[in-house]
């Protein structure tokens, strides 16, 4: 349904988007994840025409954002962050409003978005006096009103309080039932949630794209196990655990300081291993501490989330 042929996007000498490629086929919800200014935003309004590619192509339905813009318009429904709203209208007439300018005739449409999204106590309130939580809902019933098959959500949760994060997830869960969207998010929770697949871009590029439950096996360790003993040195740990089954690295930590058995003050040796494949290693790591004569202090396993995944793809990402 969308296609990101090659696209990229420079703004003077900077390249805020470097030859991106994607599709997205109807029906998903896609996650485009990144620190901010990995190149989300402006990759989006790509997407959605307000920005045309400096090199590349993009297509909706097969045709080209550039050439047949008004068209593809009517297909999307686009909700910038913060998205802007005429403040001192009531929001029954500012959305009466958006379908007259749209060629909405239909009455029941107004009163049909905004039992969608939640607008029904407060269609007789100033936008201006709702919270939040409320405005970002009328961004939404907004880009809602042409009901268009593909709707692209620019941080629909940026600035909202955790009661009114998750009604908003629940009704982005209940809209994608029936349509495609695209979510521009750095909140990673909001991705694990919400979204069938991943795309993560960093400093302009794409570092990873994955259905959301296969991410982090695809490009991440399966899990880490951290270990503090005494009795040896962080190159002697490193070198001893690379000879396990399962381990494939080692990552050198700050010990904490203790009492040893002779009551001597010592700082601990600490290190976290990172595991690959199904293969539990704490009994080999407990048998290699036995056999050298080291004294294990923690063991300590972890499963690798998202945010691990996300860390080790755009660690010294930069503002775009």
């Amino acid at each position: 349904m969308i296609e990101v042929e090659r696209v990229s996007r420079s703004f003077g000498s900077f390249t805020a988007v470097d030859d991106v490629s994607f599709s997205i086929r109807k029906g998903e919800i896609v996650g485009l994840l990144g620190p901010n200014g990995a190149g989300k935003t402006t990759t989006m309004r790509m997407i959605t025409g307000f920005l045309d590619p400096s090199a590349g192509k993009v297509t909706i339905d097969g045709m080209d954002i550039t050439g047949d813009s008004r068209e593809i318009k009517r297909k999307i429904g686009y909700m910038p962050e913060s998205a802007p709203l005429y403040s001192d209208m009531i929001v029954e007439d500012y959305l009466v409003y958006v379908a007259r300018m749209q060629g909405i005739d239909d009455a029941g449409k107004v009163s049909a978005i905004a039992g969608l999204t939640g607008l029904g106590d407060v269609m007789h309130k100033n936008i201006g006096d709702l919270s939040r939580g409320y405005r970002q809902r009328v961004g939404l019933a907004h880009a809602l009103l042409h009901d268009p098959e593909i709707l692209v959500l620019d941080e629909p949760t940026a600035g909202l309080d955790p009661n009114q994060i998750i009604e908003v997830r629940n009704l982005i869960k209940e809209i994608g039932r029936t349509r495609t969207v695209i979510i521009s998010t750095h909140i990673l929770s909001e991705v694990e949630m919400l979204c069938d697949r991943v795309i993560i871009i960093s400093r302009g590029k794409i570092v990873a794209d994955s259905p959301t439950g296969e991410l982090r096996q695809r490009f991440g360790h399966r899990a880490t196990l951290r270990v503090q003993l005494s009795g040896c040195t962080p190159d002697e740990l490193g070198k001893a655990a690379s000879s396990i089954g399962g381990v494939a690295a080692f990552t050198a930590e700050e010990g904490d300081e203790t009492v040893s058995t002779d009551g001597t003050k010592c700082v601990l040796t600490a290190g976290v291993l990172s595991i690959e494949g199904e293969r539990d290693v704490r009994p080999d790591v407990f048998s290699l501490v036995k056999d050298r004569g080291w004294i294990l202090y923690e063991m300590s396993i972890r499963s690798n989330s998202l945010e691990d995944v996300f860390r080790s793809l755009t660690t010294g990402g930069e503002e775009s």
